[in-house]
């Protein structure tokens, strides 16, 4: 539990109980990522406009097993391995209506808004309609990665790249790394881009071209680009790096505003995506890693316990030097 800025810890809570059409899941595994370090550190958008607050139990990327029905559920769900939606739109509204629950203007996110509780915990209450069944040959680790997988599903869906494609993914973070393999699974070129010395040497482990600086690329070299950083500076650079007549996909959020110049997109008859979530990937990632498209397991750098989540919010990697994406076992 987030209590505020700078201050977490474990708490004993009474084990959840599931409304009428949810069930309870045993939690296996939860990713831990850079909202819900933006909400340790006090940085998260939601904070300042009211749709979150503290405190906070986080915990959105999560695999785990079924082990409790609410009224109205099916009784094949017991004991099912599953993973679920992070977004829960109001199943009512027009958005949801047309399968867009993910920009429902009235949703909840499981461990991120409207207080709906995260899976950071031994058991997490979730609405059936929002899981997705794991196969046998998605263990908990890659069921933890299904919600980033996703994300970056979507994102390289979004770019258009296919056979021969030319894409620069910028951000060797889970989610750049894991559009960075997607990509490559789809017969694209990519090169990756950050600035840290130790991200870059970890994807080029997983074989992929790395450049330090993305200053050095010069201009319009690619089909498309993906910003998977945080930094306002990046967007601009992106559509610097890409072919007219290409794409420049957005998925990751800086905490101050980016600027682009909208003449850049014009002239270059450039599109320009924004992805918010990967609700409607959610299905395809899972069969994705079931039939070995990709395998993301690398990019888990280290498994630990919920007394150490802390201080992987602070910043503290358990395992310098491994993949970036830090995992927790509530049963440890």
């Amino acid at each position: 539990m987030v209590f505020e800025p700078g201050r977490a810890g474990v708490v004993e809570v009474a084990p959840p109980e599931p409304a009428p059409e949810e069930v309870v899941v045993e939690v296996e595994r939860v990713g831990l990522c850079g909202t819900d370090a933006e909400f340790y550190a006090g940085d998260m958008a939601y904070l300042g406009t009211g749709e979150a607050s503290y405190p906070i139990r986080l915990g959105h990327e999560w695999a785990g097993r079924v082990v409790a029905l609410g009224a109205g559920v099916e009784p094949h769900w017991a004991g099912r391995r599953v993973t679920g939606d992070t977004m829960l739109g109001c199943q009512r509204c027009a958005r949801c209506c047309a399968g867009k629950q993910h920009v429902c203007a009235e949703r909840a996110e499981v461990g991120v808004r409207r207080g709906r509780p995260g899976a950071l915990a031994e058991q997490v209450a979730v609405p059936v309609w929002s899981l997705h069944e794991l196969p046998r040959e998605v263990d908990a680790t890659k069921g933890a990665l299904v919600e980033p997988g996703a994300n970056a599903w979507r994102a390289v869906d979004a770019t258009g790249v296919g056979p021969g494609g030319r894409l620069v993914v910028i951000g060797p973070g889970t989610i750049g790394l894991l559009c960075a393999m997607l990509a490559r699974a789809r017969g694209a070129s990519v090169l990756v881009v950050g600035v840290q010395d130790a991200s870059l040497e970890f994807a080029t482990s997983l074989g992929f071209v790395a450049a330090r600086d993305s200053a050095a690329l010069g201009t319009a070299a690619f089909d498309a680009a993906i910003d998977a950083t945080n930094a306002a500076t990046i967007p601009a650079r992106a559509i610097e790096l890409v072919e007219p007549g290409g794409r420049v996909v957005f998925i990751g959020i800086s905490a101050q505003p980016s600027l682009i110049d909208s003449r850049a997109l014009v002239l270059a008859d450039l599109t320009a995506v924004g992805i918010l979530s990967g609700s409607p990937a959610l299905a395809a990632t899972v069969a994705a890693y079931r039939d070995g498209v990709i395998d993301p397991s690398a990019l888990v750098g280290a498994t630990v316990g919920l007394a150490e989540a802390e201080g992987v919010l602070a910043g503290h990697h358990p395992a310098p030097g491994r993949g970036p994406k830090v995992h927790i076992d509530p049963r440890r």
